[in-house]
């Protein structure tokens, strides 16, 4: 078979470049291991938000932002202090110009639409200067993840039935080819057809031989988050111990295959110890793929503690600080965590991640949406606090930590101790004023409409009985992102390890991570993944397409 380019990853990035390619009339064709029902990717599965700075949504909230600020917020995040953060950087520098500019009419002229409230996410470890969003920039796809991958997908399936696309799917590439030094193809193995529904695992039975001849090999396959022992292998020493028990975010096959056969064809990767999990993850009672993970999205207010039922120190508050609360964990001696709070705070402050979580919002139900603001927690909330093997349910203090302990078979948390901390949690709730962090926080979120209207609980004492029952949830360290990856200049192409570019392949996406080998740096200011790979699948479409 012979082509244009080849698109190895039918995720956002891949769809997003051969979008573009297709569009500027280049003969492509998409590869993937997985089968058409996973087209989208991880995508799909996402609660679809994305970071936008100075948006009429966050305007017409209140809420005054700046490209000046963003750029303040994203490099104190980042902390870049490599040789090899030059591409990084500019990566950066581009995507925030990108995100305060075009990026939201370009969307919306392909048909994507926002929730209008903002969110309020990764708000920060309490420095001006350090980590974190100073205001809410986290905006909501109408649809969720599908609403997002719909543009895109239309593209593509037009460019299809019109001649320019050809679907390579159940095609797995074990060898990018070099000739004379360049890029000039792809080789691996045909599997097997495998009519599994989306995200669970599917057949590895090979059924033949292919090799696809190109100009122009772009790679968007993700990063290494199905890949546990891959994800501990690279676990960096700045976070603690590498977790003993995770919870899989993403499905298996997002297993980082392509970085490793890239590096082996002449590509750099960089920064591969920076990395995103999640601290907050559910054991999925209702799993679609092995070991499914669910992500719960905090606001302020539930109690963190560590296995032990001590409370965790400033910053580390529910929606605050992901990596060093993940860094606290693993310092802790093991690797869970607790919430303790109440029916009152689980019904108007806990969501969960995800386009299948989120029914209202996905299937853009105006109707379901508004009755949220009804009382009683989300439908998928409480089916988790009925089935979830994480959570424990109690009326009195003792029934909880008694339950806690024999979830987890430590008998680790004391209740007298735990007792005293809620207590005198409770008592800095009881007047206006406080020296807590946690609740000044609280108080400050509640300035903001969107977090007062619909994510952040009236304050209330934890052991108020009108407010319970109490509920105590484990958390568990869920696998998510690749923050390094293949190191790429501004237009996508790979690079060698002494800088000059690798003939003939272009890399987007998380695999890239998300552009340049790590524009996050050392931190995510969240709705930045499914941006980085629209931002980094243009960019790469688009030079290939000028290029050839």
């Amino acid at each position: 078979m012979e082509a244009d380019v080849v698109v190895v990853g039918a995720g956002l990035a891949g769809l997003v470049a051969t979008a573009e390619l297709a569009d500027r009339g280049k003969r492509v064709v998409l590869v993937d291991q997985e089968g058409e029902q996973s087209l989208g990717g991880q995508a799909f599965w996402s609660f679809g938000g994305l970071f936008l700075v100075d948006s009429p949504e966050q305007r017409r909230m209140g809420i005054k932002d700046s490209l000046e600020l963003a750029t303040q917020d994203w490099m104190g995040s980042a902390q870049f202090d490599r040789d090899e953060d030059f591409w990084p950087r500019k990566w950066a520098e581009a995507y925030l110009h990108f995100a305060a500019g075009e990026k939201r009419a370009w969307l919306h002229e392909q048909g994507h639409r926002l929730f209008p409230v903002v969110g309020w996410a990764e708000r920060g470890d309490g420095r001006a200067e350090g980590h974190g969003n100073s205001v809410p920039r986290f905006h909501i796809t109408w649809g969720t993840g599908p609403g997002l991958v719909e543009p895109f997908e239309r593209r593509v399936r037009a460019a299809v039935a019109s001649g320019r696309v050809t679907f390579a799917f159940r095609h797995r590439v074990d060898e990018l080819v070099v000739t004379a030094g360049a890029v000039t193809g792809i080789r691996g193995r045909i599997l097997a057809p495998d009519g599994v529904d989306r995200g669970r695992p599917s057949s590895r039975e090979e059924v033949g031989d292919f090799e696809i001849t190109a100009q122009a090999v772009i790679v968007t396959s993700g990063g290494i988050g199905g890949n546990h022992d891959l994800v501990r292998q690279v676990w960096p020493e700045r976070l603690g111990t590498p977790p003993a028990r995770m919870v899989a975010g993403v499905p298996a096959h997002v297993d980082g295959r392509m970085l490793g056969i890239t590096q082996s064809a002449g590509g750099h990767v960089i920064n591969p110890d920076r990395m995103w999990h999640y601290t907050e993850g559910l054991r999925n009672w209702d799993p679609v793929w092995d070991n499914h993970g669910i992500r719960v999205l905090p606001g302020p207010s539930s109690l963190w503690l560590d296995a032990r039922g001590r409370r965790f120190p400033a910053p580390y508050f529910p929606g605050f600080d992901t990596l060093g609360t993940l860094g606290h964990i693993m310092r802790s001696g093991h690797d869970y965590s607790w919430f303790v709070l109440t029916q009152r705070i689980i019904e108007k402050e806990f969501a969960l991640s995800g386009s299948e979580q989120n029914p209202d919002l996905t299937g853009r139900d105006v109707k379901q949406v508004l009755g949220r603001a009804r009382k009683g927690a989300p439908a998928p909330v409480e089916a988790f606090k009925r089935h979830g093997e994480d959570f424990v349910v109690a009326h009195t203090l003792d029934e909880l930590v008694r339950g806690m302990n024999a979830l987890t078979g430590d008998d680790l948390v004391d209740v007298g101790s735990l007792r005293r901390t809620i207590v005198a949690r409770d008592n800095e709730i009881a007047n206006d004023f406080s020296k807590d962090a946690q609740v000044t926080a609280i108080h400050g979120a509640r300035n903001y409409r969107g977090d007062r209207l619909i994510r952040v609980a009236s304050p209330h004492r934890l052991l108020d009985p009108k407010a319970g029952p109490l509920i105590a949830v484990r958390l568990n360290i869920l696998t998510r992102k690749t923050l390094g990856g293949l190191e790429t200049d501004l237009a996508g192409r790979v690079l060698r390890a002494g800088g000059e570019p690798l003939p003939g392949v272009y890399a987007a996406g998380e695999v890239s991570g998300f552009g340049g080998g790590g524009m996050h740096g050392y931190n995510s200011l969240e709705g930045t993944f499914l941006g980085g790979c629209l931002f980094s699948g243009r960019s790469a479409g688009r030079a290939v397409a000028a290029a050839l």
